[in-house]
């Protein structure tokens, strides 16, 4: 995989190096994950790295379309290594738990607006909102043994 994300770099003119290696490879098996997790799973492979050198490879990967920051209302900047596509996401309200959603339907953008306002629309960003399962099941759980006291 290495080599992947070696390719994927030179061919937006970016040197390799082990910072941008081992965020790319981070957001491969944790995606939508925020800096401050970022920086976790960097450092806990490569101690010497600083938290600077991870905002800025971020920043460069974010800027050459290798990584996409999404950022759900009321939620911190989170990141995928996910491009290219106009996928979408689903949030829980409860734990903030974020999984993708492919295209609504039909070719990207997606959605038709309205009304454009003379814009060529290239994109739609859609994001889900809801009760993930485990929450919901939690809820349920907490529902019942509620439930069970009053009596």
């Amino acid at each position: 995989m290495t080599a992947d994300f070696e390719t994927q770099l030179r061919a937006v003119s970016l040197r390799v190096t082990r910072p941008r290696l081992a965020v790319l490879a981070a957001l491969r098996d944790h995606p939508h994950v925020d800096t401050d997790t970022v920086i976790a799973l960097v450092r806990a492979d490569h101690p010497t790295v600083s938290h600077q050198a991870v905002y800025d490879v971020l920043r460069v990967l974010t800027e050459t379309d290798l990584v996409r920051r999404i950022q759900p209302a009321g939620a911190t900047a989170r990141y995928e290594s996910r491009v290219g596509d106009n996928h979408h996401h689903v949030v829980c309200r409860s734990c903030g738990a974020i999984a993708d959603v492919e295209c609504v339907v039909g070719h990207a953008p997606c959605l038709t607006a309205s009304d454009d306002r003379g814009f060529v629309v290239d994109e739609a960003e859609v994001v889900y909102w809801g009760t993930c399962s485990d929450c919901a099941t939690d809820r349920l759980s907490q529902k019942s043994a509620s439930s069970e006291g009053n009596r």
